[in-house]
């Protein structure tokens, strides 16, 4: 099948290159030239694991291609995916500017049998607008299908071959059967194709990460309260992770959560509850209690060291807002960052890939590391912010060597108290009472 896909961040590049891996004839546009650039080299714009041999495979196999010519990739597409931006406004609702500037220029070029797929996340009513417009710009009736994605950064390229689910919404079933069709591959163990109304499947993407949301928020909030009353949040953790109707899955206390999906989705969604006259109290909470979350490293840093920081300097271990990818967008080490630069610390950075990210940020104002315990020569401190697996077992006899104060600041909860404890570490973390080594550093 000829597919088209408009936009080549994470969701638009997996995409269209998990689709070419499947023997459809993919082509990705994007108009950002310097990208397509990036991507007609063979090299990828983005860090997502496994991406790179996959595109390069594909595009070898003559079955995926990068333009900038929006008008003649979409001429013969059966399928054309919509995977373009939708950024929080100021007042948090999505922008969809940019995803209706598209099609206005695809409209008059779109075949007569061609199916428009929203990959984008939208809200609630805009699969309905998108038909409007595109009958409106095109002369005539044109199909649209609202196909969330569910991808995390970091494992997209397993999430999107094995998916828990595939969610469609579409108002004909011959629609829904050629959307049936393409993700047949995908669907071989048994997982669900889950056919609905436009509305449902805009809804559902929405619902799925506001409710992963308010986990991380809750056990976030619940973590503050165990450190107040002594309890350890690891032990409640687990107290409650046992029972079915729970689960363990995002009920890991930290520094918050941040990416291009949840803190955006939460606030779209809260939006569209004022939008429709009802208050959402549930989805303000859990924005609020992970903008606080955001801080509560850096004041854990400032009441140690009684705000005098001046003359500290502080090492950075983990800048992406998680795991195996390279995204800062709203990551928390930027407010932790900031909040240091502001009380005039030295802050020594390193991450394994999000470096060149962040440094477009803060330019010279940061010392970068190449290394992971560079970060650590002569500090008074160190500060975890994200859990990359190089961060679990590093030698900490070395660690003690390198810095001038053995205290860390774990936001990641990644160590055992007791071990840190026969290391002579002055050890905080979330949810947990904290631990002064001898003299208290």
């Amino acid at each position: 099948m000829k597919i088209t896909v408009i936009g080549t961040g994470y969701v638009g590049l997996v995409t269209g290159t998990c689709l070419a891996e499947t023997g459809n004839d993919v082509t990705c546009v994007d108009c950002d030239r310097k990208k397509i650039d990036i991507l007609n080299r063979g090299h990828i714009p983005i860090y997502e694991p496994g991406l790179g041999e996959l595109v390069a495979r594909n595009v070898a196999g003559g079955r995926l291609r990068f333009t900038t010519d929006l008008a003649s990739s979409v001429q013969k597409a059966r399928m054309v995916f919509l995977a373009v931006g939708t950024p929080p406004s100021t007042e948090g609702s999505a922008d969809l500017s940019a995803l209706w500037a598209v099609l206005d220029q695809v409209a008059p070029h779109l075949a007569d049998d061609c199916i428009v797929v929203c990959k984008s996340t939208v809200p609630v009513g805009t699969n309905a607008k998108i038909a409007a417009r595109l009958k409106e710009a095109a002369g005539r009736e044109v199909d649209v299908a609202s196909n969330p994605e569910f991808l995390k950064e970091g494992v997209a390229i397993d999430d999107f071959m094995k998916p828990d689910r595939v969610v469609v919404g579409a108002r004909r079933e011959s629609v829904i059967n050629a959307m049936s069709e393409l993700y047949r591959p995908y669907l071989r163990t048994g997982k669900p194709f889950l056919a609905m109304s436009p509305e449902s499947a805009e809804m559902t993407k929405y619902v799925a990460n506001a409710l992963l949301s308010t986990k991380i928020s809750f056990i976030n909030e619940v973590a503050n309260l165990c450190e107040r009353s002594g309890a350890d949040v690891n032990d409640v953790r687990h107290g409650i992770g046992h029972d079915r109707r729970l689960g363990f899955a995002f009920l890991f206390p930290g520094v918050g959560y941040g990416g291009s999906c949840f803190p955006k989705d939460v606030r779209a969604l809260a939006a569209l509850a004022r939008d429709l006259g009802i208050e959402p109290r549930i989805l303000e909470a859990v924005h609020e209690v992970n903008e606080h979350q955001k801080t509560v490293l850096v004041d854990k840093i400032e009441r140690h060291f009684a705000g005098k920081l001046a003359d500290k300097a502080i090492a950075v271990w983990g800048l992406a807002f998680k795991p195996a990818t390279d995204d800062i967008r709203e990551a928390p080490a930027l407010v932790l960052i900031n909040r240091l630069l502001e009380l005039r610390a030295t802050v020594r950075v390193y991450d394994p890939e999000a470096i060149e990210n962040v440094r477009g940020v803060y330019g010279n104002r940061l010392v970068y590391c190449q290394k992971r315990d560079d970060a650590l020569l002569g500090v008074d401190a160190l500060a975890i912010c994200t859990e990359w697996k190089q961060f679990v077992h590093p030698d900490f006899d070395e660690m003690r060597r390198l810095m001038r104060r053995p205290i860390i600041f774990d936001g990641r909860n990644i160590y055992d108290p007791l071990r840190m404890e026969r290391y002579g570490f002055t050890y905080y973390s979330i949810g947990r009472p904290p631990l002064l080594a001898e003299g208290g550093a």
